[in-house]
């Protein structure tokens, strides 16, 4: 195992185990819960992701001494929020952080028994990265359909780098972003986090993940602007 994946001292090898126990066998009836608002209108099932979502934060705090701190302020209406992605944690933890965010997924995510079929109910959109242009304007109508109602706005989230990433890298941002940004119109609100620091695949470390959300950037912009200016504010504290 890399020394950066392995929990500090015999301690942090007891919080981790803690962590694994109580976090995941509590998850396990509150899928079983979340079964049931399949039959339910959505409303109840965001105050069960929320539940959940709180419980994996509530976990980290105090079985891995992982704090969350936010610099910024939260979106609250309709805009594309461009999030990097340096581990589950923040997948995890979007719910509570944004207020019933629109998730663009991968498309394998939607396989997973039960898990595909809550998450479409939830409002997650797919991502088909194999079928180009008509991938990308069924997404485009899924994201309006899910967060542009009137007077029931939700944040979208997109990981616009493609997928998880480790901490200090910097890869440039897939081509999908530009066109999703171009087509939605709506304004990005850049947020960097530095999870890959402590929540690590296995083993976790204690401290502090710090989400930076960045100033709102309006539609409408270049692709050569608006990518530089992502992919400058996501990794802001990739340090």
């Amino acid at each position: 195992m890399p020394i950066a994946d392995r929990p500090a001292g015999l301690t942090g090898f007891l919080r981790n185990i803690a962590f694994y126990a109580l976090f995941y066998g509590g998850s396990v009836p509150l899928l079983a819960l979340n079964v049931v608002t399949l039959l339910l209108p959505r409303g109840v099932l965001f105050v069960m992701v929320r539940i959940w979502c709180g419980w994996h934060r509530w976990c980290c705090r105090q079985l891995l001494g992982m704090r969350v701190e936010i610099e910024g302020q939260v979106p609250d209406h309709a805009v594309l929020c461009a999030m990097r992605h340096e581990s589950f944690f923040e997948a995890i933890d979007l719910p509570i952080l944004l207020k019933n965010p629109v998730v663009f997924a991968k498309q394998e995510l939607f396989a997973i028994p039960v898990w595909g079929r809550l998450g479409r109910h939830y409002g997650l959109v797919t991502v088909d990265r194999g079928d180009g242009a008509r991938a990308l304007r069924a997404m485009i109508a899924a994201a309006r359909a899910l967060a542009l109602r009137p007077g029931q706005a939700r944040p979208l989230v997109i990981f616009p780098e493609g997928t998880r990433v480790p901490h200090g890298a910097s890869p440039p941002l897939q081509a999908g972003f530009a066109g999703l940004y171009k087509m939605m119109n709506l304004p990005v609100v850049p947020i960097a986090v530095n999870s890959g620091r402590l929540y690590h695949r296995w083993w976790k470390r204690a401290g502090v993940v710090r989400y930076r959300i960045g100033a709102e950037i309006p539609a409408g912009l270049p692709r050569d602007v608006i990518e530089a200016r992502v992919h400058e504010a996501i990794n802001a504290l990739n340090v």
